[in-house]
């Protein structure tokens, strides 16, 4: 069976499993969590969440963030996987 690591959302505390090539988007979806989306491709900024533990990586160099932003840990969830289990704010 292959890796998988626990994402957790807060404020509400859901849970769901996502495979390191699956963005977080689609491992939550699939999970039946319901999350902000619209282009899927990381230029809406309609999924930012900021992470609070864990370790993400973008699939494409350069999402739809500021150097800052990535600096204080946003992310776009969209296109981003998980490295280890993770734990984000949505919306933020």
């Amino acid at each position: 069976m292959s890796e998988t690591f626990l994402v957790t959302l807060q404020p509400g505390g859901e849970t769901f499993s996502a495979a390191p090539d699956q963005t977080l988007l689609l491992a939550g979806l699939a999970a039946g969590v319901k999350l902000p989306w619209s282009c899927r491709a990381g230029t809406c900024r309609s999924c930012i969440s900021r992470v609070v533990e864990g370790r993400i990586e973008h699939r494409i160099p350069w999402p739809g963030l500021s150097a800052e932003e990535k600096a204080d840990g946003f992310v776009l969830p969209c296109v981003a996987e998980a490295r280890s289990d993770v734990t984000i704010t949505c919306g933020a």
